[in-house]
């Protein structure tokens, strides 16, 4: 069976059997080893990607399922070496430790900030129920996204003064 679909913006094709899983075609295929397979029973949330921009267990669909789609992993956040700022936040705010389960938790973070750019704590807390950290404890992960959403304001505030002076 082939598969295509886009993944980090590139098309791609795989190839394999009809009951591969879409986590295997990312990182066994493509070697996109970013997304991680922790429970393999989407309890976890460390293989979380976007597909068409919702964030899902890699390890709950099949690659055939992502047929003609977009899938966005944590290796397309990055801007060559330099990190996207939810990354860079989760990092400033020592909320990684192992690192396992980071992926997950930033491309959720990422769904999260894209739609609601400054999300209450509640928001925060739901928008990561799926995701499980064993190293680092909570806090310190919804202070990444904190300073996640305060980052991408300023950025975005820094992008429309840049905009306005070019258009002035």
């Amino acid at each position: 069976m082939k598969v295509r679909f886009t993944v980090n913006g590139h098309a791609a094709t795989v190839e394999g059997d009809a009951e591969m899983r879409l986590l295997d075609a990312l990182r066994d295929v493509l070697h996109l080893t970013g997304t991680k397979e922790g429970c393999g029973e989407g309890e976890c949330g460390a293989c979380t990607v976007l597909l068409d921009g919702l964030p899902v267990n890699s390890c709950l669909v099949l690659a055939a399922q992502a047929e003609g789609r977009e899938v966005l992993t944590i290796e397309g956040l990055a801007d060559g070496p330099r990190l996207h700022p939810i990354q860079q936040a989760f990092v400033d705010a020592g909320a990684v430790q192992c690192g396992f389960c980071t992926p997950g938790f930033v491309m959720s973070t990422y769904a999260l900030l894209r739609d609601h750019p400054a999300p209450s704590e509640e928001e925060i807390l739901t928008a990561l129920e799926g995701n499980l950290c064993r190293c680092t404890g909570y806090v310190r992960i919804v202070d990444a996204v904190k300073r996640a959403a305060v980052q991408l304001a300023e950025t975005r505030l820094g992008e429309a003064r840049a905009r306005a002076r070019e258009t002035a």
